[in-house]
């Protein structure tokens, strides 16, 4: 396959605090980028004036959801058609964003599988997707409907059994409860410390990680301590109320163990701006980042109202809240986000020998998160998939 080099690019390869100084191309080898530098070789393509960044990444969305369904019960009631056909439709809609790699984080019938096989093999135009199926539950517990329903450590076993079988690339378990299931509390806990332990170790034996959804702050410190890769949500809910019940040991737990928190911060939390949750939520969240945990990228695309393509229109109000400059939430977005998920070693940044992951912009983005929003062309894995 001829090399395509990209000329004339501002160049920020995830990391910097800018764009790289004098280096304006990039080489695609296949799949891969091949360097990073001024030396062009192959096809030329001229890109003069755009910004070039890594493709962007969200860490937590689910693809079975319908954002225009509000109950989780209404949800999966369409023929496997309908939902196969929304399912294309979100995929694509998400490479057009400049989303070019996804964390999953469970669906009941393992519909999401599927589609990430058909985009593996250039079926389908999406991100790259990781998938962790049905997440582990309590009898009735938070997204019980998705079959994941476990009351014992041999429970438990079957449904990652049944996972492992299925080809999932990690494990979701839900150590509280949630808002969207009936006659489930986010504030109570629905596994003990010993059987988190069970279900990360059982990821470990498949060099998998877990990420766990946690609201309540019991939950959320038995995750930690338990050693997942990520708290979902990390509500910090207690008697106190929702994120009033910061906790200290939790986050000792995760800076022990290299965890990371994915606070889903989507384009709803505007709605949070100006009223009484705010100063909570950016306190919480700039305990976390003081203590030195990192904050990843996530929005829970699927959930009421929030489309699947949402990342790009989000970013800006989760710099608002972590209390991050353009750069610090784009690295949250690209290579911090990987490392968190286990891609770090093939995306998230614009370096020789990682995958073709890349978003063009004609305004620059280091400057204005709102830039995002319209991206001129997405590459993944070397593949134009916008623009």
């Amino acid at each position: 396959m001829t090399d395509l080099s990209l000329m004339g690019l501002k160049i920020w390869d995830g990391l910097s605090d800018s764009y790289l100084p004098d280096t304006e191309v990039l080489v695609l080898d296949g799949a891969h980028i091949s360097s990073v530098g001024n030396e062009p070789r192959g096809r030329q393509q001229d890109c003069s004036g755009l910004y070039a960044l890594p493709g962007l990444i969200d860490a937590h969305i689910h693809l079975v959801l319908d954002p225009n369904i509000s109950s989780a019960l209404d949800q999966g009631k369409e023929s496997q058609q309908q939902l196969t056909l929304k399912m294309e439709q979100r995929v694509a809609a998400m490479a057009a964003a400049g989303i070019t790699s996804a964390r999953d984080l469970g669906g009941g019938a393992w519909q999401e599988l599927a589609i990430r096989d058909r985009i593996e093999r250039g079926e389908l135009v999406g991100p790259r997707l990781i998938c962790a199926g049905q997440p582990l539950t309590s009898p009735g517990g938070h997204c019980h409907f998705w079959g994941g329903e476990a009351s014992t450590i041999e429970q438990c076993d079957e449904v990652i059994d049944r996972q492992l079988a299925r080809g999932v690339d990690l494990l979701k378990v839900m150590a509280t409860g949630g808002s969207m299931t009936p006659q489930s509390r986010p504030i109570d806990s629905q596994f003990d410390l010993a059987t988190l332990r069970h279900i990360v170790q059982r990821a470990a034996e498949q060099s998998y990680h877990v990420a766990a959804h946690c609201h309540g702050s019991n939950g959320i410190r038995d995750a930690a301590a338990a050693g997942v890769a990520t708290i979902e949500h990390c509500s910090f809910v207690g008697p106190l109320g929702w994120g009033a019940n910061y906790d200290e040991v939790a986050v000792a737990h995760m800076r022990s163990h290299g965890t990371a928190v994915s606070p889903t911060i989507n384009s709803g939390w505007r709605r949070f701006i100006g009223g009484a949750g705010e100063a909570q939520r950016q306190d919480n969240l700039a305990r976390l980042r003081q203590a030195g945990i990192t904050l990843i990228a996530s929005t829970d695309a699927g959930i009421p109202n929030i489309q699947h393509d949402d990342l790009p229109r989000a970013l800006p109000g989760f710099a608002h809240f972590a209390g991050f400059s353009a750069v610090q939430c784009l690295r949250a977005a690209t290579s911090d986000c990987a490392n968190a998920i286990g891609l770090g070693a093939i995306t998230g940044q614009l370096k020789a020998g990682f995958e073709a992951d890349i978003v063009l912009y004609d305004r620059d983005p280091l400057s204005d998160l709102s830039v995002l929003e319209q991206p001129v062309a997405v590459y993944g894995r070397g593949r134009l998939l916008f623009g």
